[in-house]
């Protein structure tokens, strides 16, 4: 086998809003800003930010210290049930011929 990464299929989307259920950010909110599906992980807005130290360089010739978006492991992140403001998983349903992703909480769409 080689050691190569795949792309992990997952249910979640770029602009989500959603709550993290375990680790140090646990209860915390915020809106997916990108998806890592080779290492499945989330970065999420105001989530999991730490301190990073930079040296000066061409693009930040001052340097110093800035906040910086780390991961959250995916399996780590629930959605916000629109209807119940609760965290959800994502299910299907089809309507009119279209695939839409709904909350298994409540049943409203996402």
């Amino acid at each position: 086998m080689s050691n190569q990464k795949y792309l992990v299929k997952t249910k979640f989307r770029k602009g989500d809003e959603v709550v993290v259920i375990s680790g140090s950010s646990k209860g915390q909110s915020g809106t997916i800003d990108r998806l890592d599906r080779k290492n499945n992980r989330v970065f999420v807005s105001g989530i999991n930010v730490r301190k990073r130290h930079l040296k000066p360089n061409a693009s930040n010739p001052d340097g110093g210290i800035v906040d910086k978006t780390l991961p959250v492991d995916l399996s780590n992140v629930a959605i916000v049930d629109p209807k119940t403001k609760k965290p959800s998983r994502i299910g299907f349903k089809v309507e009119d011929g279209k695939k839409i992703r709904v909350s298994r909480a409540s049943g409203s769409a996402l």
